[in-house]
């Protein structure tokens, strides 16, 4: 496992290491009863959790497959970096409470939330996270499925991705799981498995940031319903693209898809002409379907960065040469 940064009290300093890098991780919500997600999340953990002490969490069981159970977070043995958080929603607000009296550093909220039901939900949320800000405590999710990197499964899938060299994260929980079906059966691998949810915290500067200085990345896939804070996307992609791809598909193109993606995410997904202009700006590839941004992805992996800021085009014919810069300038090139 790599060493992260920790201060006097044993904190990481980063708390964003606590999501991908933890050395402890409680599940709350374990439970010994397939298919329940506390079940799929124990068990996945219990086999692949990259040397961290795993605790389950339940008040209701003493024993977790074997495995002492503890009533809450507040009365694990040891410091807890990252909490899954496998409960119903309307648990969640008292659970990230504890959370914080506990000094975890980061949690992933597997369970769909309030955002999606309205304004008050959203109020609801914006609490949560007006709380969990004020402590350092860092949440991926909710409506998350949660997270994969070699040797640490964090999921509720019933697979584990094969490693790789392209990282992969998306909004869209179902979309993630049909992803890691493809991947298996293509012999795909993947160096990082990212479901993002509702970005109610955690966003794609964050993740696109710890994909930067991931060795075992070399390129980046994003599944991006809505842009949540551009600033810190922009900022991310900008210094991340100079070194490694990063490939993007957008949902929400048009009026009606923009508004199903909203009552999906709970966020707005922008002007889709803006985004364009900004992912040209960050050097940010765009395509259009999913067979092209891994078909992308694979091929950039494997190629050597480009050099200079100057480009020969080579054909056969005039039409051709024509059609290539086009799609040069359209491309941001």
């Amino acid at each position: 496992m790599i060493e992260v940064p920790r201060d006097a009290m044993g904190l990481m300093v980063n708390p964003i290491d606590a999501l991908f890098r933890p050395r402890s991780i409680a599940v709350i919500g374990a439970t010994d009863k397939p298919p329940k997600r506390g079940a799929s999340v124990l068990v996945n953990l219990m086999t692949n959790a990259c040397g961290a002490t795993v605790y389950p969490v339940n008040p209701q069981h003493a024993t977790v497959f074997d495995r002492a159970c503890y009533p809450s977070i507040l009365e694990v043995p040891g410091r807890v970096d990252l909490a899954v958080i496998a409960t119903h929603a309307t648990a969640i607000p008292e659970i990230i409470g504890q959370c914080i009296q506990a000094k975890v550093r980061a949690a992933i909220g597997l369970a769909s939330t309030f955002r999606e039901r309205g304004p008050d939900g959203g109020s609801l949320e914006n609490g949560i996270l007006e709380q969990a800000r004020a402590a350092g405590l860092r949440i991926l999710g909710p409506n998350s499925l949660g997270l994969m990197l070699p040797g640490l499964n964090a999921t509720f899938a019933k697979t584990a991705a094969r490693p790789g060299t392209v990282a992969f994260a998306s909004q869209s929980a179902s979309l993630c799981a049909s992803i890691l079906d493809w991947s298996l059966t293509q012999g795909f691998g993947l160096s990082a498995f990212i479901s993002m949810g509702s970005m109610l915290d955690v966003g794609w500067g964050d993740v696109i940031g710890f994909l930067g200085d991931d060795p075992r990345t070399k390129s980046i896939v994003l599944f991006m319903e809505s842009v949540g804070d551009a600033r810190a996307f922009v900022s991310a992609a900008r210094a991340v693209a100079q070194s490694k791809p990063i490939i993007v598909i957008k949902a929400g193109r048009t009026e009606a898809a923009a508004r199903a993606a909203a009552s999906h995410t709970g966020q707005l997904t922008g002007s889709d002409e803006v985004l364009d202009a900004a992912l040209r700006r960050c050097g940010v590839l765009r395509v259009e379907t999913i067979e092209e941004l891994f078909a992308m992805a694979d091929v950039l992996a494997k190629q050597p960065r480009s050099r200079g800021s100057r480009l020969a085009i080579v054909t056969n014919a005039g039409g051709a040469a024509v059609m290539a810069v086009d799609a040069l300038i359209e491309g941001g090139g």
